[in-house]
């Protein structure tokens, strides 16, 4: 049994499948939350205390060029320069944050303005360079803007026309003539200093005005190929579609967030018409980003908000992680969005007073603007990211994978439950009503944590509430109105008033092992027995790294069983490796808990 369990679990490759590879994210981690607005200490600081232990795999950052001066959150987005200093800080703090998320396992996306600089006619940026709308001084002149010719300021009027949409100004921003050698060749010494600093991933905004062909050009041009997510906004019967553009990576479906937006207020359907999004027509959820909001949605009414009635933003947000549509991005920012030109209070310095909300009940009293204590005051940051639903179905995406939907239940437009596979089950209840009935989970039977309200501990209970689930799969559960549940099997546990996993005949059995590892790398448990995969590394149980490099987990066996097991590395690249041999061996107790501390070999 010992050589099985080391041969199986030598060196495996789990190379992702997805389209192109080379620009996608990591599949285990690839949750990506887009912290608009926040400065460089802030998100920093956040990378170590938050995003990492909570499974996010990468943050989406503002932009880091000089830019226009003044305290609108848009002028981040008109580049006077590409020297990195803005209003989140200097060059040194970039690269500094960018290490420390790494050193955190999170990535870093830039977003990067390819299409175009300033709307304004001439200024100062924020890092003193002067400019003209089409003069940069060492950097463009007139002859490396496009011209189009349309009275009075070359804007775009025609969204019928591919060619006005490719070559002239949207809003009046001076548009580059991306299909330039000149062009090309400055926007790739731009994107690959960027890179240089350890930039992981891009998100391309504007990128629907630009030809695809002029985005594949400088993509090549770069120094390595980083994950690329482009912004093309999809327009009824517009020439310009987001499918011209997924050969350079992914894109962001603009139609799956009016699809969630009208879904959960009560439009087209309800949320039961929600089951096959590939089969829409959109962009294939392969090659999709995809969001509940994002800065420009929550201020122009095309995607619910914080402020959506009815808990309807928390459940889209909910149903977003646990549906297998797309790579999901979670958006964090501030209360003040109905000013649609307000900046990032505080200048963008984020404080954290709080942790401790969920999805019904959102303020909590904190002194000054900068705190990120989950309040829907206009002045204060949202910091959606930490809100207890959304991280708990971070680490549920985490969990499931790329598994499929199976197991859909829908008994009205606003009802519905499905699982991911055997690793993961969500009900949303979307009426007014509660929904009490019994579910086929397709989970094994064993006590486990709702990570809607609360997450699991090494001591194998549950902060919030807790299920369990029968021998055969089902669970009899009321889910109340406009509320949700969620489970998978990497949150094992039992409430301390609600039901126990040893009532199932099972003893918890706390795995704690000292392993130092690099960005990127994590550490599962895999063992002869099913509560520890059946041999097989796809169903590992992963381990908590919070208190790095000491990674945890509760796996839960039958009782007086002996049984063997390691403990396995994962690489980013999805190689898999195993501890020294032999396997390592123990046997649960006839009852309590079985504790084991011990060190990678």
């Amino acid at each position: 049994m010992a050589l099985s369990l080391v041969s199986i679990l030598s060196v495996v490759s789990l190379a992702c499948a997805w389209p192109h590879a080379a620009r996608s994210a990591s599949e285990k981690k690839a949750v990506i939350v887009q912290m608009f607005e926040w400065n460089w200490d802030s998100v920093a600081a956040e990378c170590t205390s938050f995003l990492g232990p909570a499974g996010y795999g990468f943050v989406q950052v503002s932009p880091a060029q000089e830019h226009v001066q003044g305290p609108e959150w848009w002028t981040d987005y008109q580049p006077v320069s590409y020297i990195l200093t803005s209003k989140r800080g200097m060059r040194e703090q970039y690269e500094n944050m960018i290490h420390t998320c790494h050193a955190a396992g999170v990535g870093v996306i830039a977003d990067t303005i390819w299409n175009h600089m300033t709307a304004q006619d001439s200024g100062k940026g924020v890092a003193g360079s002067d400019f003209t709308h089409y003069d940069y001084p060492g950097i463009y002149k007139d002859q490396d803007f496009h011209h189009c010719g349309l009275e009075p300021n070359d804007t775009i009027v025609d969204f019928d026309n591919k060619v006005e949409v490719w070559t002239c100004e949207l809003g009046g921003l001076a548009d580059l003539a991306t299909e330039t050698d000149y062009v090309r060749g400055r926007l790739a010494e731009y994107t690959n200093d960027l890179i240089s600093l350890g930039a992981d991933g891009l998100r391309l905004d504007a990128a629907k005005h630009m030809d695809p062909d002029d985005i594949a050009d400088i993509l090549s041009r770069l120094t390595s190929q980083p994950y690329v997510t482009q912004e093309v906004i999809w327009g009824e019967g517009q020439p310009v579609t987001p499918d011209l553009y997924i050969g350079n990576g992914e894109v962001q479906e603009f139609r799956y967030t009016s699809a969630l937006r009208d879904a959960f207020l009560g439009l087209d359907g309800g949320i039961s018409s929600l089951e096959d999004l590939d089969g829409r027509g959109w962009v294939a959820g392969s090659s999709a980003n995809a969001f509940v909001s994002n800065h420009d949605t929550e201020r122009n009414k095309g995607s619910l908000n914080v402020y959506s009635p009815s808990n309807a933003y928390t459940l889209a947000s909910v149903f977003s992680l646990a549906h297998p549509y797309g790579r999901v991005s979670v958006l964090s920012s501030y209360g003040n969005f109905f000013n649609t030109d307000a900046g990032a209070p505080s200048l963008g310095m984020v404080t954290i007073f709080s942790d401790n909300r969920n999805h019904t009940t959102f303020g909590f009293s904190s002194p000054g603007a900068g705190s990120c204590n989950g309040s829907l005051s206009a002045d204060w940051w949202l910091c959606q990211h930490r809100w207890i639903p959304l991280a708990g179905m971070v680490r549920f995406r985490n969990q499931v994978g790329r598994a499929p939907v199976t197991g859909w239940v829908s008994p009205s437009s606003q009802q519905i439950a499905f699982s991911r596979g055997s690793d993961g089950f969500v009900a949303i209840n979307n009426a007014d009503s509660a929904w009490n009935t019994t579910f086929m989970t397709g989970l094994p039977g064993g006590s486990y944590c709702n990570v809607i309200d609360g997450s699991s501990s090494p001591e194998g209970t549950c902060t919030g509430t807790a299920f369990t689930i029968g021998p055969d799969g089902s669970m009899t559960v009321t889910v109340g109105a406009h509320q949700a549940i969620a489970m998978h099997t990497g949150a094992l546990g039992y409430g301390t008033s609600g039901p126990k996993m040893m009532e199932l005949g099972l003893v918890p059995v706390l795995f704690n092992v000292n392993a130092t590892t690099t960005f990127g790398e994590n550490i599962f448990v895999v063992g002869d027995v099913p509560g520890l995969g059946n041999l097989d590394p796809t169903n590992a149980i992963p381990l908590d790294p919070s208190n790095h490099p000491l990674w945890a987990a509760t796996a839960y066996l039958p009782p007086n069983t002996a049984f063997q097991y390691s403990f396995i590395r994962k690489e980013p690249n999805g190689t898999v490796i195993s501890e020294s041999a032999p396997a390592r061996e123990d046997m649960t107790p006839a009852s309590g808990i079985l504790s084991i501390v011990t060190s990678w070999r």
